[in-house]
């Protein structure tokens, strides 16, 4: 599935404004995830309770990365229900994705989360199935951490700047 081109897009704006085009978030997210875009993943609870957390994403290849202890309580909520929200503020438009969430093991993959991480300042190195680094966020609890992979399936932009829209994004059938 690729996340260029949606299959769908859906015109939300009550206003009159045209639809947003694709490429006026993706090209931010891409280029800008970590480093000027924190955001803020939404998962699920085994007992069916949201659960919401900061976490520093990166883009790398062909999507969203990012880390998380493996007893932290996303981490344990993305074992049991894969299925999750990434919320972000990017210049000009505040931006959701909805998808599902996957760890990362393969040597290949860590390799390049690992790269990408250095390439933004951090240290990171792969360890296993997993990374680490001397520190991360205060909350993030001790290394070694888990890389995921978020597999956006749709998203919705509302714009804060000009020009002006709200619109929808599917990119699976």
């Amino acid at each position: 599935m690729s996340i260029e081109t949606p299959v769908a897009s859906r015109n939300l704006d009550v206003y009159g404004n045209p639809a947003l085009p694709w490429g006026r978030a993706y090209d931010q997210i891409r280029e800008k995830a970590l480093s000027r875009f924190p955001g803020f993943l939404g998962s699920v609870r085994p007992d069916g309770r949201p659960h919401v957390a900061r976490v520093g994403a990166i883009w790398v290849g062909d999507g969203l990365f990012f880390t998380s202890h493996p007893h932290s309580q996303k981490a344990q909520n993305i074992a049991h229900n894969p299925v999750c929200t990434y919320a972000v503020a990017i210049d000009g438009m505040d931006l959701t994705l909805e998808g599902t969430v996957s760890r990362v093991t393969e040597d290949a993959g860590l390799a390049r989360v690992s790269a990408a991480y250095q390439e933004h300042g951090w240290p990171a190195e792969v360890a296993g199935d997993q990374l680490t680094a001397p520190y991360n966020a205060p909350s993030a609890g001790p290394a070694p951490w888990n890389v995921y992979k978020f597999e956006i399936r749709s998203a919705v932009g509302g714009a804060t700047a000009e020009p002006y829209g709200a619109t929808r994004w599917d990119f699976a059938d």
